[in-house]
């Protein structure tokens, strides 16, 4: 991998999560897909039989910012940390998951545990590909504590009743995430 000035990655993170704080505060995310190569992949872990994968622009734009984000919209993903690693060019962050609104008791809905995002930048203000971790015990409990509060979306209701498997989702073993960041120089 390429080492990269130190100075372009904090200038792409600082680019990137500014995006995500007015996507956040305007509920759309329609604006981040300009953010990746054509051909990035971008993907997180769904349980323990699924990954989601979005492989090139057209799927992370319709899937990753289209699909995944529908009833939550309003939500925002505030970071609260980033580490840089400018000799394999990548980034890590790490964030909050916050619903809008509040709680019967007037507190924030926020999805407890460590969110986070892991990135290898390809330059020209580019991600390469983008790997999400997050608690997703912890982000059921929220959902399930929202909709018996009346707080959660139609739309992410309707999507927990259905148990439906979104586009992009795919099976465990179809899907090896280490091959995706592997670096050949490792």
């Amino acid at each position: 991998m390429p080492a990269y000035p130190r100075e372009e990655l904090e200038e792409m993170i600082r680019r990137f999560v500014e995006a995500n704080n007015k996507a956040g505060e305007t509920g759309d995310w329609s604006h981040m897909p300009e953010f990746y190569t054509d051909a990035a992949v971008y993907s997180w872990n769904n349980g323990d039989k699924y990954e989601f994968v979005a492989r090139g622009l057209k799927e992370i734009r319709e899937w990753a910012y289209g699909t995944e984000m529908d009833g939550l919209e309003k939500w925002t993903y505030p970071y609260v940390r980033t580490l840089i690693d400018e000799k394999k060019g990548e980034v890590l962050g790490l964030w909050r998951q916050v619903a809008p609104g509040l709680d019967p008791d007037g507190k924030v809905y926020e999805i407890a545990g460590t969110g986070g995002s892991w990135f290898r930048y390809a330059g020209d203000y580019k991600w390469e590909w983008q790997r999400d971790f997050f608690d997703h015990g912890n982000a059921g409990a929220i959902f399930i504590r929202m909709m018996n509060n009346g707080d959660l979306s139609d739309v992410m209701q309707k999507r927990l009743k259905s148990g439906s498997r979104m586009p992009g989702w795919v099976k465990r073993d179809k899907f090896d995430w280490y091959e995706t960041i592997a670096d050949p120089e490792d």
